[in-house]
């Protein structure tokens, strides 16, 4: 199996956030997102993972570069880092990893994480993973049949059409195949709204034949902004719980205060005087002291002393002192209120 992680830009609307790390690598209780996402997809998998192909910018660095390939890693695969020099859609971006299209290919979009129950079927042709939503009309839509096989792809349909949102994630069972179809787009200039999309060659693929059915999660957990990532790391803390993983580092130090679960507690993590919880990851060498942290994202080395903290992010290297809710701050930024 290979895994094709189609990783965008940096994140405008995750900013300060994004200002120093690209979104796929803010942290979901206590790991960054795009590697919750690979884990995710490696445990429905049938079969072990060969490769991690990542899409991204030249301008995330080495370092990033680094930390992708050990996600890859610590699934059983290769790391392969691809290049998307310029913004030109869905199809081709995931053709910017074509050294890896063959064979078995799971494409995942690195803003999403999801819960799911089944076991990936890898003898159909392909697999569109979807989840019923209240509102489609700001999603990708497919329909089905009587034998429930996709039928059709509806952008964003004005007029109800379904409510099962595609959310990123496909399988196909011949990478080469959808090479091919995603070279014909590029060769031929088929764009929609300027850039060459995925669903294009979807559509082509099931005009020849292929049969599409769909992957149903159990629960779609959006990372597009900050809100949305506070709630996805709430309801990943509760999954963890519920598998019973351990969520605190053993070097963590809790003095005087009361946790509530679920809480995940980095390296070298110090909690003194405080109460932390429910639904809070504080990152490796950060350190909460006289404060409230609840409903939170605590990044990597962040201090927050006598505050009230909800519903907030909290960047790598922040300092926050004094009194705050429902905050955004960002890598290195220092507030006193």
């Amino acid at each position: 199996m290979k895994i094709i992680v189609p990783m965008a830009g940096m994140g405008k609307r995750m900013r300060p956030h994004t200002l120093t790390v690209p979104k796929p690598l803010i942290p979901i209780a206590g790991k960054p997102i795009v590697h919750r996402l690979v884990e995710d997809i490696a445990k429905v998998c049938a079969e072990p993972v060969e490769e991690v192909a990542f899409i991204i910018g030249r301008s995330f660095g080495k370092e990033v570069e680094q930390d992708l390939i050990k996600i890859a890693e610590s699934v059983g695969g290769k790391g392969t880092i691809c290049y998307q020099d310029e913004a030109l859609g869905t199809a081709h971006a995931i053709l910017c990893a074509q050294s890896a299209l063959d064979g078995h290919v799971v494409v995942a979009f690195a803003d999403t994480l999801f819960k799911a129950d089944f076991t990936l079927d890898t003898s159909v042709d392909g697999t569109i993973w979807v989840q019923s939503v209240e509102d489609p009309k700001p999603f990708g839509v497919v329909k089905l049949d009587d034998a429930g096989q996709i039928t059709d792809f509806v952008e964003k349909p004005q007029t109800f059409v379904s409510d099962l949102a595609i959310i990123g994630i496909y399988y196909f069972k011949d990478g080469e195949y959808l090479k091919r179809e995603l070279q014909y787009l590029l060769d031929n200039n088929i764009m929609d709204k300027g850039e060459y999309q995925l669903t294009n060659a979807l559509e082509n693929m099931k005009n020849k034949g292929t049969q599409f059915v769909p992957g149903r999660v159990t629960e779609w957990l959006d990372c597009g902004n900050k809100d949305a990532t506070v709630y996805t790391n709430q309801r990943y803390l509760e999954f963890l719980q519920e598998r019973g993983e351990n969520l605190k580092a053993s070097s963590a130090q809790v003095t005087n205060s009361v946790i509530i679960e679920p809480v995940y507690l980095g390296e070298n993590v110090t909690i003194t005087n405080s109460v932390v919880g429910p639904h809070v990851s504080v990152g490796d060498g950060s350190s909460i002291t006289g404060s409230v942290v609840a409903n939170s994202i605590v990044q990597q080395s962040a201090t927050i002393e006598h505050a009230n903290v909800a519903g907030s992010m909290i960047g790598s290297h922040a300092t926050l002192s004094g009194k705050s809710l429902d905050l955004s701050v960002g890598d290195y930024n220092t507030m006193r209120l």
